[in-house]
């Protein structure tokens, strides 16, 4: 049996839709996550991305458990001194409701170019609608 040595030109990638909508937070990040990683495929490997594209719909609608929607905090620093801003998870998701979902995501990818270029293959949208439907994305169901 022959060791295969993925070429980052030789990988399928394939588009797949994720709604979000009534899904915890935690659930769907992980499987874009997995989705992105190309950990579902056979010729998966840590140093080569083989992931998929992923579009991410209804990012507005998903739901987080017990009381975390006041106390979940997302922090920004605005560059100057004591410029710590604080966001609980309510209050960003009406600010940008794809940011929480967009940190999550981020939080479960490899934090280096390669993480960044498999964050590139993630396309979230806070409503139903997306202008995907020429690559003729196939769904996935959590």
């Amino acid at each position: 049996m022959k060791t295969i040595m993925v070429n980052p030109k030789t990988v399928a990638r394939q588009w797949k839709v994720v709604d979000a909508a009534g899904k915890p937070l935690g659930r769907v990040a992980t499987e874009v996550a997995r989705l992105l990683m190309g950990k579902h495929k056979p010729i998966y490997s840590p140093n080569v991305d083989t992931g998929d594209f992923v579009v991410v719909i209804n990012a507005e609608k998903v739901s987080v458990t017990g009381n975390k929607e006041m106390q979940k905090k997302y922090f920004h620093h605005t560059g100057h001194m004591g410029g710590e801003r604080w966001i609980n998870f309510k209050d960003q998701l009406e600010k940008h409701p794809t940011a929480p979902l967009e940190d999550a995501i981020w939080g479960m990818l490899p934090h280096s170019n390669l993480g960044r270029k498999m964050m590139k293959k993630c396309k979230i949208y806070a409503g139903a609608e997306h202008p995907h439907q020429a690559q003729n994305p196939e769904t996935v169901s959590l």
